[in-house]
């Protein structure tokens, strides 16, 4: 049955006046200079040029777009036709739809390559073929993932005096700039450069070529989210050096350096808790007074982090956790003035709230009786965190107190929206106690009567080969047991409802029904804009 089908012909450009021979070594071209491409764009042929455009006439090449059907040329030109077009295109059809002719590569390209994946190699920025397919398509380049899975290769073993057999320690300085005539060590010293050559893998080199990072980020000068992936930290050693934590600092400073003006969103998902260390603008190695700049411009942040055990019995381990901690709350102190959006979930086990780690038990200053007295009256202890232009927040798996629920919604009430304690567990006190700013807010405990309301819809699908009129009664029964459903649970809203449209009657589907709006493992709250307008 299958075996009559026909395949569906290939596109090819149309070449006009040349000789089939002549096409066929064109193809052999294109085929070779396709096997270095990196990012799929269509080589450089004798038909293009590098800025894309043809060397052969519109009348060869663009056949179908000068098509004599004025009905076509009306619906091609029209700007909100030709998108819906390409909204309705599958990803791996656009590389096709482009090789029809000149005009339909230069208008898909910017779809085809607004998001772009890189798995970092020893020869990602590095090979020409690659730097130069860059260049032509970095400035449509919207979203760009940066991805580099922690694996046995990204581990570096200590350095070791092949006279000595004794362990030298490695102060590394990222070099910004291109070693010129008069060439410096890349490492600090000839003979640790020499080392490094000789024991580190090519990727280690590669991860700490400042150059290469900053030119390639360069070309993507309308990137407007950068999301960063490190998977794989799980299964890794705890206290190795890994490639990762160099190619980090190297896109660090490429992203300060490169005009990324329309940048505005930043993803690390997921990222090890060292990670944040290297990814500080002002903590970070090769950092300067202007690199919190750019970081500046970030109003979207979504991390999805490593746990930390906080609560290990080993001193030493404990201390380290106490460090990444600190990290993490100095990382986001430095974003969280222009932060309207923020993301944070713990990967494995829950950890605690990186909002409020002031008031972690761990995080406490000790009492000044226990304190050497030149220390006494020191400011200890990390600061609190306000985000002052904070509007949506969601945290997910966490355990925290109740009361740094009900500090972080009283001192974000100004601006907040809406908040997600997803998967969260209170160490301490109730929810109650927890929402008491939303009482004091609202005037009183009203809110507190109402619950959601959740049940399964089922999905009536006709039979086959039957009437249609026999559908009729069954429709009918299933709209009188949601009326039924309705009825009993009429007294019964949702606190999002209550704040947001409180004469509306939604319903919600759910795969599984919850009992209350207290009962679920996880809370959510929305604050909607006719309560905020009371707060201003």
């Amino acid at each position: 049955m299958y075996s009559r089908l026909h395949s569906p012909p290939s596109l090819k450009r149309s070449v006009s006046g040349d000789s089939q021979s002549s096409y066929a070594s064109q193809a052999t071209t294109v085929s070779r200079s396709s096997s270095k491409l990196l990012f799929g764009e269509i080589p450089l042929t004798p038909a293009t040029t590098v800025d894309g455009r043809s060397s052969r006439s519109n009348s060869s090449i663009c056949n179908l777009v000068l098509s004599t059907s004025s009905a076509f040329l009306r619906f091609w030109l029209n700007d909100a036709c030709r998108d819906n077009v390409f909204a309705h295109l599958e990803q791996e059809d656009l590389p096709n739809f482009r090789l029809v002719c000149h005009d339909f590569a230069t208008r898909a390209t910017p779809h085809l390559f607004e998001s772009l994946t890189v798995t970092f190699k020893s020869t990602t920025f590095t090979k020409p073929a690659r730097v130069d397919a860059l260049s032509r398509i970095g400035r449509h380049v919207k979203t760009f993932t940066f991805h580099m899975p922690h694996t046995p290769d990204t581990f570096l073993s200590p350095i070791v005096d092949p006279e000595t057999g004794e362990e030298r320690q490695f102060l590394y300085e990222p070099q910004i700039q291109s070693p010129g005539k008069d060439k410096t060590p890349k490492y600090g010293s000839w003979e640790m450069t020499d080392l490094l050559i000789k024991q580190y893998p090519p990727l280690f080199h590669a991860a700490t070529n400042v150059p290469a990072f900053v030119a390639a980020f360069s070309e993507l000068i309308n990137l407007e989210h950068l999301k960063i992936s490190c998977p794989g930290f799980d299964n890794a050693p705890r206290h190795r050096r890994s490639v990762i934590d160099y190619a980090l600092i190297s896109l660090r400073i490429a992203v300060e350096r490169a005009p990324m003006y329309s940048l505005h969103s930043l993803s690390l998902l997921p990222i090890h808790p060292g990670g944040l260390l290297y990814l500080h603008p002002m903590h970070g190695f090769g950092s300067t007074p202007s690199s919190a700049k750019r970081w500046g411009q970030v109003r979207r942040l979504a991390i999805c982090m490593e746990s930390i055990p906080c609560a290990f019995p080993n001193p030493k381990v404990r201390m380290q956790s106490l460090e990444q901690l600190r990290i993490l709350h100095a990382y986001l102190r430095t974003l969280s003035r222009g932060l309207t959006r923020l993301f944070f979930r713990w990967k494995g086990e829950r950890g605690p709230s990186p909002l409020s780690l002031d008031r972690e038990p761990c995080m406490l200053p000790i009492e000044e009786e226990c304190m050497h007295p030149s220390m006494r009256g020191e400011v200890r202890g990390p600061r609190p965190l306000k985000f002052s232009r904070l509007r949506y927040m969601e945290l997910e798996n966490a355990i925290m107190d109740s009361v740094q629920i009900a500090d972080f919604i009283h001192k974000h009430r100004r601006s907040l929206v809406e908040f997600n304690f997803e998967d969260v567990k209170l160490r301490q006190g109730n929810w109650d106690d927890a929402l008491e700013p939303l009482t004091r807010i609202a005037g009183s405990d009203r809110w507190k009567r109402y619950q959601e309301e959740m049940m399964d819809v089922p999905i009536m699908l006709s039979p086959v080969n039957m009437e249609p009129r026999i559908m009729g009664p069954l429709l009918e029964e299933v709209d009188q047991a949601i009326d039924d459903v309705g009825k009993h649970e009429r007294n019964t809203h949702t606190l999002s409802r209550w704040l947001g449209k409180p004469k509306g009657t939604t319903l919600k589907k759910s795969p599984n029904a919850k009992d209350s709006f207290w009962g679920g493992g996880s809370m959510k709250h929305f604050l909607r804009g006719s309560m905020f307008s009371s707060w201003k």
